[in-house]
């Protein structure tokens, strides 16, 4: 007589796998997760969100209302249609767990790997930025201004709010949430991230810069790869998030405490201003170059709208 079968280890499976259950994930950092259509309508919506929000500004910023007025309106209009589309994406094409469609699942080592992730777009935007600065690419920061309205105690709560919460908060789940899981449906890894970093720095695009935007799009292109570079690693957003925020927490002191006020006064008046974050920089307005000049200048990776009028 045989003996008994020793009872089932807990968590494995004995027998055929239930009908309707899933079979387990393949072991690897980053996969697809959701077709390429849920990429491209998160662009879309982006785009289009973020279009009407500096229309509306254009249309209300005359009727003087608080400046808590205008961050909830332009940030509801700007961001509120890329949180209802990431929902309606995983509802629609994933398995309807947000968290775990676009990899948003924190865990506590996020704050751990958010500084380094930051220190590696630091250098990507200071590589990308050296390039643009030798080639003459034509490029503007988008903090100007901001020094000038730190008076207004609300101003200054209401764009970091902005900048260091809602932001990268929702860039993330965006770019290297949806778009990423997207993209990865139909390209190779190497191809997604550098799209998806074209794609969010051509989303900070503003007519208002003009011909200052190629240079700006390229130094946040290479902040955006970075990031995806990260993901693709790591296989969730949580760490980006914290690197998006440090990375605009960094900026905004700097320019809040007027520590780049002194920057500026202690270069020469002639050289010309541009957006990366302390980029030494020996071009002149009139097309010169001078070696022992540098300015340090920064650039946020996403500044609302209604922050630069």
């Amino acid at each position: 007589m045989t003996s008994p079968l020793p009872p089932p280890i807990p968590g494995t499976a004995v027998g055929p796998v239930p009908a309707g259950v899933p079979p387990p994930p393949p072991d690897v950092r980053f996969a697809s997760t959701l077709p390429v259509v849920a990429a491209v309508g998160a662009v879309a919506v982006l785009t289009v969100s973020l279009l009407g929000s500096k229309l509306l500004l254009d249309a209300v910023v005359g009727f003087g209302w608080p400046v808590a007025v205008y961050v909830a309106l332009l940030a509801t209009v700007g961001y509120g249609p890329s949180l209802w589309w990431c929902r309606f994406a995983s509802r629609r094409w994933g398995t309807g767990q947000l968290s775990a469609d676009i990899g948003l699942t924190p865990r506590l080592s996020d704050l751990g790997w958010g500084p380094v992730i930051w220190l590696g777009a630091i250098g990507a935007q200071v590589a990308v930025g050296a390039v643009v600065i030798a080639l003459d690419v034509p490029i503007v920061g988008n903090t100007e201004g901001i020094e000038e309205l730190t008076a207004d105690r609300t101003y200054v709560v209401s764009i970091v709010i902005s900048a260091v919460v809602a932001a990268p908060i929702v860039e993330e789940m965006v770019f290297r949430g949806v778009v990423m899981r997207g993209l990865a449906s139909r390209l190779p890894i190497v191809a997604v991230v550098v799209v998806q970093g074209l794609l969010f720095g051509a989303a900070h695009v503003d007519p208002v810069r003009g011909v200052g935007n190629v240079g700006l799009v390229l130094v946040l292109s290479g902040v955006g790869i970075a990031f995806g570079v990260a993901v693709a690693l790591l296989g969730r957003i949580g760490p980006t998030i914290v690197a998006h925020a440090i990375f605009n927490a960094a900026v905004l002191l700097v320019v809040l405490t007027g520590v780049a006020d002194r920057l500026d006064d202690a270069s020469l008046e002639r050289v010309e201003e541009v957006g990366v974050v302390d980029q030494t920089d020996g071009s002149h307005a009139d097309g010169d170059r001078d070696a022992d000049c540098s300015r340090a200048t920064l650039v946020l990776v996403d500044l609302p709208e209604w922050a630069e009028r």
